[in-house]
């Protein structure tokens, strides 16, 4: 673990700093990737609001969040 850009905010949660290669692309830290059960082949969902920033999700939760959120709206 690289405790020189991890910071362990608590049991389920952290921050951690990655940079963006010449093609754009970043690498998920092995840390995140074992947290959230990201696998090779996976799909991530990146979302950005210029004001609010960004959030990168995998597909199936994002799916869930939106089908929770559209159940709750017909409610």
């Amino acid at each position: 673990m690289r405790s020189d850009t991890l910071k362990k905010i608590e049991k389920e949660r952290f921050i951690i700093s990655v940079k963006v290669g010449p093609k754009g692309q970043i690498t998920i830290p092995v840390e995140a990737r074992n947290m959230f059960n990201i696998n090779e082949g996976d799909t991530l969902m990146f979302m950005g609001d210029i004001n609010r920033g960004m959030v990168l999700v995998k597909d199936t939760e994002f799916y869930k969040i939106m089908e929770d959120k559209f159940q709750n709206d017909k409610n």
